[in-house]
């Protein structure tokens, strides 16, 4: 990865959760992120940028950025791909959902590699037409994807030979899941490229076009393996040469 070798690290966009916190002596709303995601970037060679959803984001932002970590967190709201809420629907988060959508079609628009996780693959699933299943133990009949609270469970995942994904991860991973919904219907461009024993898609991928891998499990949940993320930032790292000429043109100005 010369470029990231000779210091023009690239610039990593990662949506963060909006939630209440408690830090010292407060216990406020906040913008927070698991540490595992800035730093599965940093170690692959990116500068992690965290984006709160404060209202939608715009071209301005996406400029600034070489890619796009879309990360996990709470469902999709049913209503975007015709559906209405189920009992086992989980919470949602409206602001993220407006954020995000917005955020992915301007990357996508503006070719920015993308790299989505858990719910960043089922919002790319949706914002391409494509449609969720709402409670995957309803289909597959266990939790086996699920994992307790606040933690993760270990799902083999079989990758599609010649795709991207197994160019990157080989043809078996042993995937960290926590997931308790999953793609239905495909969206449009998407091709469906790791499965788990049981059906479940695990992976998408697009056949061409800017890089975009979707996977329904965590790879920031295992801190020995970060290829996939690897991956993301040697494609970014395509974009910032731009950005490093520009820094090195003012570098030397005096203020």
């Amino acid at each position: 990865m010369p470029i990231v070798a000779a210091g023009i690290r690239p610039l990593i966009g990662l949506p963060t959760y909006m939630e209440q916190a408690s830090f010292g002596s407060w216990n406020v709303p906040s913008a927070v992120l698991h540490r595992e995601y800035p730093a599965m970037v940093a170690r692959a060679g990116g500068i992690p940028v965290l984006l709160p959803p404060v209202g939608v984001a715009g071209p301005e932002l996406i400029a600034r950025l070489d890619g796009l970590l879309l990360t996990g967190g709470a469902d999709i709201d049913p209503a975007r791909y015709g559906g209405a809420p189920e009992p086992s629907l989980g919470y949602t988060r409206p602001d993220r959902d407006d954020s995000e959508f917005e955020l992915f079609r301007l990357a996508r628009a503006a070719g920015l590699p993308v790299l989505a996780v858990c719910r960043g693959l089922q919002l790319v699933n949706v914002a391409l037409g494509g449609t969720l299943i709402e409670h995957l133990p309803d289909v597959v009949g266990h939790e086996r994807h699920s994992g307790g609270p606040g933690s993760f469970t270990e799902v083999e995942v079989r990758t599609t030979p010649g795709s991207a994904i197994a160019g990157i991860l080989g043809p078996r991973v042993a995937a960290r899941c926590h997931h308790h919904q999953a793609v239905a219907e495909l969206g449009h461009e998407l091709v469906a490229t790791a499965h788990a024993t049981d059906g479940t898609v695990e992976a998408v991928e697009t056949g061409s076009g800017p890089f975009l891998i979707g996977v329904q499990w965590h790879p920031e949940a295992d801190a020995a393996d970060d290829r996939l993320v690897r991956a993301l930032v040697a494609v970014a790292s395509e974009k910032a040469p731009t950005v490093g000429k520009a820094l090195a043109a003012v570098k030397d100005q005096p203020l």
